[in-house]
């Protein structure tokens, strides 16, 4: 996790995430993290945001996490999909 911004409904998170995987993030889709599913805010050259609901803060282990942490990350299977069956994807 690279930063934490309380705001005043809900905290916004930037998280840094490896290129293998940053390919696969985009904008108001999905990603998990720590198990949690949410959904992107915004998508950076090394890095995403996620905004996070009092609910979520106070009912998941990211309520807990501070920068610095480290996180799982578990992208949307549907974009390894799809780039599978476009010519020349991955095998």
């Amino acid at each position: 996790m690279l930063r934490r911004d309380p705001a005043e409904h809900w905290d916004v998170v930037e998280i840094e995430a490896p290129a293998d995987l940053l390919r696969y993030v985009v904008e108001k889709g999905s990603i998990t993290v720590d198990g949690v599913s949410l959904t992107v805010a915004a998508v950076g050259p090394s890095s995403f945001t996620v905004s996070l609901i009092p609910t979520t803060l106070e009912l998941t282990t990211l309520g807990r996490r501070v920068p610095g942490d480290a996180v799982n990350l578990e992208v949307d299977v549907l974009a390894k999909y799809v780039e599978r069956l476009l010519p020349g994807g991955a095998r």
